[in-house]
């Protein structure tokens, strides 16, 4: 089978074909600007890639993009080889635990969660409408953040706040990068051997979020009622104290929007030190400037401190997993995580840790907890859960 995979932003959208059950990537492609002026989109094949200037005016351009390149590059020879499009949605709520096939009824409880995730939601559903006239007799499967956590138990996904809260208006800890950290627990438990293993999952790039899991089953993750919550991240805080908003409201004369518009987009690395490139904050601490090396410390801190507490939840981890952006690349960012989490038994194989972008294990033989590092594939899990269930 051939899967098309979908993963929508309010003005970009990632693709990939993948053959399945080869797990054989043929195509990739990234689409950015879409709306806006200046859009082009990259496509990469054999290797290659290839780069586009064009007046992307909404998503299903986009799309109509992606059937003309397919079949011009020779990955089909008609669009009918096409068996399912696997489309990311980040929530699903409480209705969905796993990922189902697209119809109305799915259409119409999603649309109710667009409150829920006002940046990402309208954009994903707009593009899976734009998918149904691009290709018609296609099947397509919603693949949700939210399902792999769905799995967490009332006391770790609760929130200790008035109960008809959660029974009325749905406010509770959801999680997200439920389909990264599927795919590290996956293929972890391949690596080893094992499917009951005590996993703590770190998704670190420039969102982030640590999840632990056991035997398969999340038992709590790091990202809460929204992804703004949990460990500090690229542009956004994580955990903060909620006062801060009505406080900043009333000192700074700021409107709501304007304060969750800076927790959003302008805190975290980038409220620090005015970065939020983990590549830039690791340029300004080879050059000594105080913010950049205060950014670092504080990021690296949370994820230890979230590592520690989970290592704790699940009566001790098997194995700990790096992966994203700053997971798989960083060095640097790997070796202050480790060290700060010596109190465990982990230690770091400083020679092993010199790498980019590979499964490797970075710590020592004695370590306590084994630490892997193992490259995320969001798009391989989205075509993975497609393929069975056109299956």
């Amino acid at each position: 089978m051939k899967i098309l995979t979908i993963n929508a932003g309010s003005s970009s959208m990632k693709f990939s074909v993948i053959e399945l059950p080869e797990e054989k990537e043929l195509v990739n492609g990234y689409f950015q600007r879409i709306g806006l002026n200046g859009s082009f989109y990259d496509v990469k094949i054999n290797g290659e890639k290839l780069h586009r200037d064009l007046d992307l005016r909404n998503h299903l351009v986009a799309l109509e993009c992606i059937k003309k390149e397919i079949v011009e590059l020779g990955v089909v020879k008609s669009l009918e080889e096409i068996d399912g499009i696997g489309h990311r949605l980040v929530h699903g709520g409480e209705t969905y635990k796993e990922s189902v096939m697209i119809d109305d009824e799915v259409l119409a409880t999603c649309e109710k969660y667009k409150k829920l995730a006002k940046l990402h939601m309208p954009a994903m559903l707009s593009c899976i409408e734009a998918s149904k006239e691009a290709f018609p007799n296609t099947p397509m499967v919603a693949v949700f953040d939210t399902a792999f956590h769905q799995s967490m138990e009332p006391v770790n996904f609760m929130y200790a706040l008035p109960y008809e809260w959660y029974e009325k208006y749905g406010v509770r800890k959801y999680g997200f990068h439920g389909t990264s950290h599927k795919f590290i627990n996956r293929e972890v438990s391949k690596l080893l051997g094992r499917e009951d293993l005590k996993v703590i999952s770190c998704h670190i790039g420039s969102g982030a979020s640590i999840c632990a899991i056991d035997s398969g089953k999340v038992v709590d993750t790091s990202m809460g009622f929204s992804p703004m919550t949990g460990i500090m991240m690229g542009t956004r805080p994580g955990d903060v104290d909620p006062s801060i908003v009505e406080y900043m409201m009333d000192e700074a004369n700021m409107s709501l929007d304007e304060v969750m518009t800076a927790m959003n987009k302008k805190s975290g690395l980038e409220g620090i030190c005015g970065k939020s490139d983990s590549r830039d904050v690791e340029d300004g601490i080879k050059e000594n400037d105080e913010k950049c090396i205060l950014a670092q410390n504080m990021y690296a801190w949370k994820i230890a401190n979230y590592i520690a507490m989970y290592n704790n939840m699940l009566g001790g981890a098997d194995v700990i997993v790096l992966t994203a952006g700053l997971g798989e690349n960083s060095k640097m960012t790997r070796k202050d995580i480790l060290d700060r989490i010596a109190t465990l038994g982990v230690k770091i194989d400083e020679s092993a840790n010199d790498f980019r972008g590979e499964v490797r294990k970075i710590t020592t033989e004695d370590s306590k907890i084994p630490v892997y590092v193992i490259p995320t594939n969001e798009e391989l899990m989205i075509a993975l859960d497609t393929y069975n269930i056109v299956k």
